[in-house]
């Protein structure tokens, strides 16, 4: 079992920046793939950004702003939010899944993902 727990959230004013961390335990993170999702009130949970086998993946929104990043000597993946706004307002969440995406489409599908964490609140006032 792998078990995947989100830090570094918090309330933040607009144009601030944030990094998260998603640390596992269980496995190590280096063959998998790892991504980061976002939901916000009333809203369905979304894509924000993926790193597979070296190459990272980005929604639009977040294109710029923010970077995915991972260490494997401490099992933990990042990501640093940049220029952030009221709209990034949401609780992100890790996931993994084993082995590699063959393309952008699949990094952003829930179900590519195995492991979920428990998610970390973000709150950006204007």
């Amino acid at each position: 079992q792998v078990q995947l727990v989100e830090s570094g959230g918090g309330l933040v004013q607009a144009g601030d920046s944030l990094r998260l961390s998603c640390t596992a335990s269980g496995r190590t993170l280096s063959s998998s793939s790892m991504g980061w999702f976002r939901q916000a009130p009333g809203k369905e949970r979304e894509f924000v950004a993926a790193w597979s086998g070296g190459i990272t993946y980005y929604a639009d929104s977040v294109k710029g702003r923010f970077l995915i990043s991972r260490d494997n000597t401490k099992n933990t993946v990042y990501l640093q939010m940049n220029s952030l706004k009221p709209e990034d307002t949401a609780i992100y969440y890790c996931a993994a899944a084993a082995g590699r995406f063959t393309n952008s489409l699949y990094s952003a599908l829930i179900g590519s993902y195995e492991y979920w964490g428990q998610g970390t609140q973000v709150t950006v006032s204007s």
